[in-house]
């Protein structure tokens, strides 16, 4: 039975990968802060599928919480989705700087580490795959998140790039996934005033999961769930970067 462990697993993206896996026979290794809400998901997930749940309560921005997950990885897992993450209210001069570097800790050096202790294993069983979470604020301007979430993309194309010639990887993946709105619990405990987002720009977690697993299993090293988002990505690729600027000041809350 193969098995994935997901961080941020209690909630939004990282409860609808759980679902999804285990629907798909994946025993699952759920981490997240909340010992409290890792066993009500872990009691529920296996309840309706049958399948084994671990809980690994760890806090990513701590090197003792970072420390438990690389343990864990290093017992050996077939897929990683690395999706903890938070967004801070207000721009980067209003934010505290703990809490900057808080976020960088867990978008970035925990990425960085777990990615590190998962892929050896999965080299030397010849196959698996990590899921990096990003977002589209990656290809924007929006202060410390946006520039995490991009060396999330960067790190990953390097990471799927460096173990490409490497024996047992062919059939290991390393992608990042960079969804736009999506309908969790991000906004609100950032504070986000979403408001007068349109409905058409909002994705469904179900859905942006269903895309990661397909592009992911394609080889895909950037996956872009949505139509209107990929057209968004390339456009920003292709207009002088002062518009991005402008355009990013204007959608500060990307997921």
């Amino acid at each position: 039975m193969p098995t994935a462990l997901i961080t941020g697993a209690t909630a939004g993206l990282g409860a609808a990968f759980a679902r999804r896996l285990a629907s798909d026979g994946f025993d699952l290794v759920l981490l997240a802060r909340d010992a409290k809400r890792l066993d009500t998901r872990a009691h529920e997930l296996r309840d309706r599928y049958g399948v084994q749940v671990e809980t690994l309560s760890a806090d990513l921005s701590t090197d003792e919480g970072v420390g438990k997950a690389e343990e864990r990885l290093r017992e050996g897992v077939d897929l990683l989705v690395n999706n903890a993450g938070f967004g801070n209210q207000g721009a980067f001069l209003d934010a505290p700087i703990a809490d900057e570097l808080t976020m960088l800790k867990v978008h970035c050096e925990a990425v960085l580490r777990l990615t590190s202790a998962a892929l050896p294993g999965m080299l030397e069983r010849g196959h698996g795959g990590v899921v990096n979470v990003s977002s589209v604020a990656a290809f924007a301007t929006r202060g410390t998140y946006g520039a995490s979430k991009a060396w999330v993309v960067s790190f990953s194309q390097a990471a799927a790039s460096e173990i490409a010639g490497r024996p047992g990887a062919e059939r290991v993946r390393v992608m990042a996934l960079c969804p736009g709105f999506v309908h969790t619990e991000f906004h609100q405990r950032a504070g986000m005033d979403v408001s007068r987002i349109p409905g058409f720009m909002w994705l469904d977690q179900d859905r942006v999961v269903d895309d990661a697993l397909r592009d992911l299993r394609r080889g895909v090293e950037v996956s872009i769930p949505g139509a209107r988002y990929k057209a968004i990505v390339t456009l920003s690729r292709a207009v002088p970067p002062s518009l991005v600027r402008r355009i990013s000041r204007a959608g500060r809350n990307w997921k």
